[in-house]
């Protein structure tokens, strides 16, 4: 996906292109024909490069989509740096109808002939697996606080281990936390929920929490930091959503209330939110040892919600109950087999007594295993 747009002759805010000329004396250079990065050239790419030669303009892929293509990972979006000023590409864009964003300098890039520029050795930091600001790293997180989460969600994205960090760059992320408090909650949402889909999220929620970033992004002061320990063990490996391994920091629902004010979470990432914190211990006490799967069957029956299964299958990955899960993802919801139409046409007309007469059949159902038939539970009934 194109998002972003900026000039790399602008590494800083003063940066010339004389400076430029200089970095290249320590710029290393490689070719990269991979699969992965031939699969980018759709048609908008190749019409967007070939407007920026028309215009005797560079433009080059750039930053994050560059990791991943020397990782050998296809990029879900491209970021690009081109020659062309702000001016010169409004009056591009304008020309063909487009729009332009602009984005901040990125340590290395790549040219569509597959030709890696790396101006600041990100390419050894990648592949000694280290996560590094380009320059000072409190310059580069006062020019935009968000870079604090990005620096947490690289790092679950390209160290092997945990645990090693440039104590400048700790430093200026924990003088600099308040910062986020300045950030929309969207813009930290969409960082969020990439670190918690990551690695080592335990290692790295922790680290939000001992340099006091999580209060300017939503999280709860009084976390429950065992829980969350406990769960993320849970959940790996097990694909969770981002919400489920965040619930377990939240002790209450109001807590979830607290993170959608400051987040502006969707209803869906909210409501599921809200029914983890909220059954994660109530449903394991109903649980039956004969038939452990059972109380979260009839819990999804006694819902009628359509999406009811996929948050129990969350539930259940939050709880560490692998076994069941997988049961849960094969099984489908039975139809109850009596209408409202079914009790009339044995004489009952009452509109109340049909509603208890079916909430009885139910039960009836439900304590059969979802077995009984219609004419079965049609017998129980007895008629006026």
């Amino acid at each position: 996906m194109l998002r972003h747009l900026y000039p790399w002759h602008r590494p800083l805010v003063s940066c010339s292109w004389s400076r430029l000329c200089l970095l290249k004396r320590y710029l290393f250079t490689m070719k990269l024909q991979s699969p992965e990065f031939q699969s980018l050239f759709t048609e908008g790419l190749k019409s967007l490069t070939e407007l920026f030669i028309k215009e005797n303009h560079e433009l080059r892929i750039a930053g994050g989509a560059v990791r991943d293509l020397l990782n050998g990972v296809k990029p879900q979006d491209v970021d690009f740096a081109t020659t062309a000023t702000p001016t010169q590409m409004k009056e591009m864009f304008q020309a063909a109808d487009k729009q332009q964003r602009r984005k901040a300098w990125n340590n290395y890039c790549q040219g569509f002939d597959g030709t890696l520029y790396d101006y600041f050795n990100g390419y050894a930091d990648l592949k000694s697996k280290k996560v590094k600001f380009v320059g000072h790293a409190k310059q580069r997180i006062q020019e935009d606080y968000l870079r604090i989460l990005r620096y947490f969600r690289f790092y679950g994205r390209i160290v092997d281990k945990p645990g090693d960090h440039d104590p400048e760059t700790l430093e200026a992320i924990a003088e600099n936390a308040k910062g986020l408090g300045g950030i929309s909650g969207e813009r930290i949402w969409v960082e969020l929920k990439k670190i918690l889909t990551g690695d080592h999220v335990n290692h790295l929620i922790h680290l939000i929490y001992d340099l006091d970033v999580a209060p300017y992004i939503g999280l709860p002061a009084n976390a429950s930091l065992e829980e969350f320990n406990k769960v993320s063990k849970n959940v790996d490996s097990f694909s969770p959503k981002p919400m489920t391994v965040l619930a377990s920091l939240f002790k209450v629902q109001d807590d979830v209330t607290q993170l959608d004010l400051r987040l502006k979470i969707s209803k869906e990432e909210k409501n599921l939110g809200l029914f983890i914190v909220k059954n994660r211990k109530d449903l394991v006490k109903a649980t039956d040892s004969s038939e452990p799967l059972k109380p979260y069957q009839d819990f999804i029956i006694d819902s009628r919600e359509p999406d009811m299964t996929g948050r129990v299958c969350e539930l259940l990955k939050y709880q560490g109950e692998h076994r069941l899960l997988k049961e849960m993802e094969q099984w489908s919801i039975p139809p109850f087999p009596v209408s409202g139409h079914d009790i009339r046409k044995v004489g009952i007309s009452s509109g109340k007594e049909i509603g208890a007469l079916l909430q009885q059949l139910r039960e009836q159902w439900k304590r059969s295993g979802y077995q009984m038939e219609k004419e079965e539970l049609l017998s129980y009934i007895k008629k006026p």
